[in-house]
């Protein structure tokens, strides 16, 4: 049995503060072959995801285990289509993004965790499809993109 406690999501959102990302994965599954990989996420409000989508077949699911963070679906030319505020302090606890979707996330709260599932196997070289409309990671421009979605969508 794989347990999920209070002091593990403690533990793995600390290394997340401590990252150089501000962001970490905590890996249940075994392996990049595995079929199903799962996973929690610990993102703090100043890392960035880029938009992007994965292959045909994989869809994702992601649900929030403490925290807040803002999910975000995007059409083809960086249009928000729509988005929800997953709130471990209400009841909005999570989404699935369907294959070939543009999505993103963005932490609103410090020691945000999420558990992320979607199929594998994982292939680093074909898991993610990059939006060319949005900033890369490391940019001085990625923060500043997410503070733009917040404030376009008016969340506080």
């Amino acid at each position: 049995m794989i347990k999920i406690t209070k002091d593990l999501i403690e533990e793995i959102s600390q290394k997340a503060k401590d990252a150089p990302r501000r962001r970490i994965n905590y890996n249940f599954h075994q392996g990049d072959s595995d079929p199903v990989q799962r996973f929690m996420n610990a993102v703090e409000p100043d890392t960035y995801l880029r938009p992007h989508k994965h292959d045909a077949g994989k869809t994702e699911v992601m649900l929030i285990l403490r925290g807040r963070v803002l999910m975000v679906e995007f059409d083809d030319s960086g249009n928000i289509t729509d988005h929800m505020v997953l709130d471990s302090s209400n009841g909005e606890k999570g989404v699935e993004f369907f294959a070939g979707s543009w999505h993103s996330f963005i932490s609103l709260q410090e020691g945000s965790v999420l558990y992320e599932v979607k199929a594998g196997p994982y292939d680093e070289k074909k898991a993610k499809h990059f939006a060319e409309w949005s900033p890369e990671e490391g940019s001085k421009e990625a923060l500043l993109f997410n503070e733009k979605i917040v404030e376009k969508l008016r969340i506080s």
